[in-house]
């Protein structure tokens, strides 16, 4: 009898140490594919936008000086890099450029400047968040979602893909969560 309460035993602790093992795994081992807002240099996650590679989001703010609204387009590669296709301004000047560059369009429509066809490519996007004026606004399938909401403004942030595990899913703000 002593034989099968140890056996019984060691199959116990079998099971335990398995589930430990898939916790574990459940918790710490990336698997969803999102755009993360980290906390400047550091690893911590602010904010995250479940996304797929190949799909488009816009950051949209209040130019600080002509006052006016500007739409940088992105598209998330393959390769997790960042690649900015579209800008859409109103006002030449300080910070806006007068023309496209090579391989780009510039085309004027509704009072709107845009370059299109770019392919400027970041492994990441540095960026402060607007205190008064911007306004930083995440455009995302038909919504917008103002950075404020889910990040002090003031905070630098840095933007980019990356493989999120469960807790830190837990740790950060699921932008979409804030329709």
């Amino acid at each position: 009898m002593a034989r099968e309460q140890r056996a019984g035993m060691k199959k116990r602790y079998a099971y335990i140490l398995l589930i430990m093992l898939f916790s574990f795994a459940a918790l710490f081992v990336p698997y969803r594919s999102a755009l993360v807002f980290q906390f400047e240099k550091s690893d911590k996650v602010l904010a995250f936008l479940p996304i797929k590679k190949g799909e488009r989001f816009s950051i949209m703010y209040t130019h600080s000086i002509h006052l006016s609204k500007v739409v940088e387009t992105y598209k998330l590669k393959d390769t997790g890099e960042i690649q900015q296709v579209e800008l859409v301004y109103e006002d030449f000047g300080i910070g806006m450029p007068e023309n496209a560059g090579e391989g780009e369009t510039f085309t004027k429509k509704d009072g709107k400047y845009y370059i299109g066809n770019m392919n400027r490519v970041f492994p990441q996007i540095d960026l402060r968040i607007g205190k008064v004026r911007a306004n930083h606004t995440l455009l995302y399938k038909n919504h917008s979602f103002p950075l404020k909401d889910s990040i002090e403004p003031g905070t630098w942030v840095r933007i980019k893909w990356k493989q999120l595990t469960l807790w830190q899913q837990l740790r950060g703000v699921n932008i979409l969560g804030r329709k």
